[in-house]
């Protein structure tokens, strides 16, 4: 029985789908104007986890993470740099789901752009001024008014009157209450603009998951994921519109991942401690990287250091070193190993416990003969969690040393080190063992004479 922690209602609950064997699945994705940073990483790969799972758990999902590619940031970008707008969001699309390949991460099965959406964003907003939940204000931008939608503040816990305009907004004369927000802006000089009931104008950032979920999914769906950071007012804002033009529930379950940390500190540009995912791939591989972020619960807090990023690379080498030499039959999986994965996962997607049951089969693996269903049963569960899927050998040996050794250069230092034994010239042989291990570079002498290397993470 899959549990959810549900941020609504604060608790986890039994996952019930509103359809029997469906699922229907929104995350808030990218804004486009720059690469993808670690942060993004997560969302990326927590919620390819859940979609992995679901689907392997026999749900039929639908899994829409939308882009958005019209906003202030993205102008701004553009114009700085001197170049269209589109030509600056196609870049960083492309360089995105570049991103998504490294990380194993599997496309959504739909992805919509806000660009792509004008038309659905301008029906909602008009309902909503039709149904008195938004309004044309004083300088023609269009603004939901908060104080008309009763349920406001349930996805974070706010209230409205508890809430502070002077925090969160400068006073703005255009608006009826300092806490209404925009749906559509006005076009300014030089913008990217589109024909609307209001005049040329762009739609605001809520609005545009509003109309995209909705669209894709229908009026009433059955999660809702995205960074703890969107909670409010991003979520909120999305409730209070899509249950205003629908007059129905939203999601019925939301689920957000934490944030992540840089040696225990926040993640920002100003601290000069923001990675971009291209920046890690060019210390740590594809793998490391997606293994480290599902070493903790998506709820929790995530803290990106080297030393986190080390051990993940050395763990990860454990389970393969498990697989390492053992042909993978397709036969039936251990049953009670696949069950003990399951009630990991099944508790809000434990990863952490999930991967505790990967080295449990990984120890049992390494101490019997009898290996191929305990193999079987190893590679897909982690397949579950989009690890595991490479060569044991091409990951072992994958990679370069300090000094460059070529795979080429390492077995010919073997060969001559396995002549140096030969000869009894221990010395030799000892030197060569170290030399390799100095280049990061680990031999393993096995039966028959035989030695087996692998590299260091």
């Amino acid at each position: 029985m899959l549990k959810i922690y549900n941020t609504l209602t604060r608790s986890k609950q039994e996952f019930i789908p509103r359809e029997p064997g469906k699922v229907g699945m929104y995350v808030c994705g990218m804004t486009v104007y720059d690469y993808c940073h670690i942060g993004h990483a997560r969302v990326m790969v927590v919620f390819d986890t859940v979609a992995r799972y679901l689907r392997d758990a026999g749900y039929q999902l639908t899994y829409v993470r939308n882009v958005t590619d019209i906003d202030d940031k993205i102008i701004q970008r553009a114009n700085e740099n001197g170049e269209a707008f589109t030509e600056l969001t196609e870049r960083f699309i492309a360089a995105m789901h570049e991103d998504e390949r490294a990380l194993a991460v599997l496309p959504p099965d739909i992805e919509p752009r806000a660009t792509q959406s004008i038309a659905d964003i301008i029906r909602m907003i008009e309902t909503l001024i039709d149904k008195g939940y938004a309004y044309v204000g004083g300088n023609g931008d269009v603004f939901y008014a908060v104080s008309r939608f009763d349920g406001y503040g349930k996805l974070s816990g706010k209230n409205i009157e508890d809430l502070n305009a002077g925090e969160r907004v400068g006073v703005d004369t255009a608006k009826r209450d300092p806490l209404d927000f925009v749906l559509w802006k006005m076009a300014k000089l030089g913008e990217p603009a589109w024909e609307s009931p209001w005049g040329m104008g762009r739609p605001g950032w809520h609005i545009e998951c509003s109309a995209m979920s909705t669209c894709c999914l229908g009026n009433h769906f059955d999660i809702h994921g995205g960074g703890m950071d969107l909670q409010f007012p991003h979520h909120e804002n999305e409730i209070a519109q899509s249950e205003g033009a629908t007059g129905q529930p939203f999601v019925n379950y939301w689920m957000h991942n934490g944030f992540v940390r840089i040696n225990e500190e926040k993640m920002s540009k100003s601290l000069g401690n923001f990675f971009t995912v291209r920046e890690v791939l060019k210390q740590y591989r594809p793998e490391v990287i997606r293994f480290f972020i599902l070493s903790s619960h998506y709820r929790s807090p995530l803290n990106y250091a080297d030393e986190q990023l080390d051990e993940a690379g050395t763990a990860l080498t454990r389970l393969y070193t498990a697989l390492r030499g053992v042909e993978i039959a397709d036969i039936d999986i251990d049953v009670d190993y696949r069950l003990r994965f399951e009630q990991a996962m099944d508790d809000d997607f434990n990863t952490p416990v999930a991967l505790a049951v990967l080295f449990d089969l990984a120890r049992e693996l390494n101490k019997t003969e009898h290996k191929a269903q305990l193999a079987a049963t190893l590679k897909r569960l982690a397949g579950i969690l989009g690890l595991l899927q490479d060569d044991p050998d091409d990951f072992l040996k994958g990679g370069s040393g300090a000094d460059g050794l070529s795979e080429a250069d390492i077995e010919s230092l073997i060969a001559d080190r396995k002549v140096a034994k030969t000869n009894k010239d221990w010395a030799r042989a000892d030197a060569i063992r170290d030399r390799l291990k100095s280049s990061g570079v680990i031999l393993e002498d096995v039966a028959g004479g035989n030695t087996i290397w692998r590299r260091e993470n």
